[in-house]
């Protein structure tokens, strides 16, 4: 990638932030936010996105210099009501953001220029597509304040001469406002489960093919011969003590991968709390004792995986812990989805289908539009023809909802 030749894309913040009853506001965390006027905005519904989750990070020192994120929320108050908000966090590495950028890092500094920091639109450490340009659901004009968000972060991002604006994991309502103001638009791929109206977990084998129905009989038979029991705990039933011995399996699991534990004891058992049944943990017992746990958040319709740990590494125990249990609580709990996290062509022959993912990007530096515009056509063919490919490994004997990439 090059800078020369670059056409530089339409300005979002070319027009006056706030011009008419709108007032914006930064703010470099939530304590001083009324956790029920924020939690207003999605309804309450998305886990990642309440009050408790998003001000717990920067409470109990989850983020901050240590970790390269910098609270820099964009709000919008009609008289003195919060309207709309964006959950902005300016960066100096691309940690914990899953949507890799290494080599526009490169190209910046080939250049002689520095790619940090950058405005990230996002909710740290999370890879789930969900709302970004928080609205108020009573508010009339939604596009209107989602496309002042836009501007307000522009006109951040300059400010913090940062290399661009980058709102990650964007839902179709955000995708349309940033594809309509002119951002470049950037295609990821994870791995999705969808419920087809399953009966029980029997039903959702049944669809499979023979093949894949078997080996996940196998495996599930072999964690059963094991002597392990599962539990299923939520933030209003479990203990503190639940979710203190999960942090242990967080920290275990980080730590045997060279990974960085940013989450803290005091975040899990707080936020587990404060969020009750929008979180999930399915624990694995031998004995009565706890050797795997896997932690999942839900909100009205999805399950999302986030971490898992063990102290003992037995045959498809991850596999139950991490795939089968959620699925057989969305079948239960009659869920959608169940998104398990980030990457994994293994999930595939368990259930889950490739998915897109998206990403908007506003790049500020002088020069680097269009190179970048020209990356994220050229990686999106590629990520396209892959979810293609990987779409004729699909275990189900028929196609199922949604079985086919969306362009």
């Amino acid at each position: 990638m090059n800078a020369e030749g670059d056409t530089q894309a339409p300005d979002p913040s070319e027009h006056e932030v706030g011009e008419s009853a709108e007032r914006v506001e930064l703010r470099d965390g939530l304590a001083d936010v009324d956790p029920a006027a924020w939690d207003a905005l999605t309804g309450g519904t998305e886990p990642f996105l309440r009050h408790a989750f998003l001000e717990g990070l920067e409470r109990h020192g989850c983020l901050g210099r240590q970790f390269g994120w910098f609270p820099q929320h964009v709000l919008i108050f009609r008289e003195d009501q919060l309207v709309a908000a964006a959950p902005a966090y300016a960066k100096t590495n691309n940690y914990g953001e899953f949507v890799f950028d290494f080599a526009w890092e490169g190209a910046w500094n080939r250049h002689g220029l520095n790619y940090y920091p950058k405005l990230v639109v996002s909710v740290p450490y999370t890879p789930a597509t969900g709302p970004r340009l928080l609205v108020h659901p009573e508010a009339p004009d939604f596009d209107h304040l989602r496309t002042l968000l836009v501007r307000a972060l522009v006109t951040r991002g300059r400010e913090l001469n940062a290399s661009g604006v980058n709102i990650l994991f964007p839902n179709e309502d955000d995708l349309d406002v940033t594809r309509e103001m002119g951002l470049a638009e950037r295609m990821g791929c994870q791995y999705h489960w969808t419920n087809a109206g399953y009966a029980d977990f029997d039903d959702f084998l049944a669809a499979l093919s023979s093949k894949k129905r078997k080996n996940i009989k196998r495996e599930r038979r072999r964690v059963n011969e094991a002597g392990i029991e599962f539990r299923t705990l939520t933030g209003s039933t479990g203990s503190p003590e639940d979710w203190a011995r999960f942090h242990r399996f967080y920290v275990d699991t980080f730590e045997k991968h060279m990974g960085i534990p940013t989450l803290s004891e005091a975040f899990f058992v707080e936020t587990a709390a404060a969020l009750g049944d929008q979180v999930v943990l399915f624990e694995a017992q031998r004995n009565r004792e706890t050797i795997a746990a896997a932690l999942c958040y839900r909100s009205h319709d999805t399950l999302y995986g986030r971490f898992w740990g063990c102290t003992e590494e037995l045959a498809d125990l991850h596999f139950e812990t991490c795939y089968y249990q959620g699925i057989a609580f969305c079948i239960r709990e009659g869920l959608a989805r169940f998104e398990p996290g980030a990457q994994g062509e293994h999930k595939i022959p368990r259930g889950f289908l490739p998915t897109p993912t998206y990403s908007a990007h506003m790049i500020l530096t002088e020069g680097f539009d269009q190179p970048v515009r020209d990356f994220c056509e050229r990686e999106a063919q590629m990520m396209q023809a892959q979810c293609e490919r990987l779409h004729e490994h699909s275990p189900y004997r028929q196609a199922q909802p949604d079985d086919a990439p969306r362009t």
